[in-house]
């Protein structure tokens, strides 16, 4: 259930439940409230054990994709409404784990942009930066990106590939086409990982 509308039960079951309003007690019940949902909304998932927490999640997604499949396919707003609300407390700053383990495919587009942003020609950075993969795709050289910041910044930020604007693809359209992919992806992204894990909650 979403986080809001949890709030909004708490408040109307304080309000039903106490007919004489004393209001110190109401105004220590909200600050309360407001600093229990700020700690549940700023706890971070431990990146480096995020492998192990999808490995052992694996089987519980795949089953509930089998289970509901047919389902799956008018369930684009809950999950984007999941992705809105993980990537709000998600520091992808603190992680950064795409841009150091997953080679993004780049395109001519990519490149020109990439060239502008550096001043150069694109020859150059074909050069310095990017290979022809086993599959004839563009992609870098080698892992971490070679635009990744020691803080994780990215130095190419405004000027980056569009498959790495796009990532995490939680919130695409037609959800349910990369549902398993979002699942090989649960063990790099965390947003990826908690997306999937409220969407199968029981």
């Amino acid at each position: 259930m979403c986080l809001k509308i949890k709030r909004l039960q708490r408040y109307y079951f304080f309000i039903e439940n106490h007919k004489f309003f004393d209001f110190e007690r109401i105004f220590v019940y909200f600050c309360n409230l407001k600093l229990i949902t700020k700690i549940h909304m700023n706890k971070q998932i431990d990146y480096i054990l995020l492998p192990e927490l999808a490995a052992k999640s694996d089987a519980k997604w795949k089953r509930f994709f089998r289970k509901n499949k047919k389902k799956l396919t008018g369930m684009d707003i809950q999950v984007h409404t999941l992705h809105n609300d993980i990537s709000e407390r998600i520091d992808c700053l603190a992680c950064a784990n795409c841009c150091k383990t997953l080679g993004p495919r780049i395109t001519d587009k990519d490149v020109e942009k990439i060239a502008k942003a550096l001043r150069t020609k694109t020859s150059v950075v074909m050069k310095l930066y990017l290979r022809v993969d086993e599959d004839n795709d563009l992609v870098f050289q080698s892992m971490p990106c070679p635009f990744l910041r020691i803080d994780n910044y990215c130095s190419i930020y405004e000027s980056r590939p569009k498959a790495c604007r796009e990532y995490p693809h939680t919130d695409r359209k037609r959800f349910f086409q990369i549902y398993n992919l979002s699942i090989k992806n649960a063990s790099t992204c965390p947003i990826v990982y908690e997306v999937l894990n409220q969407l199968t909650a029981p």
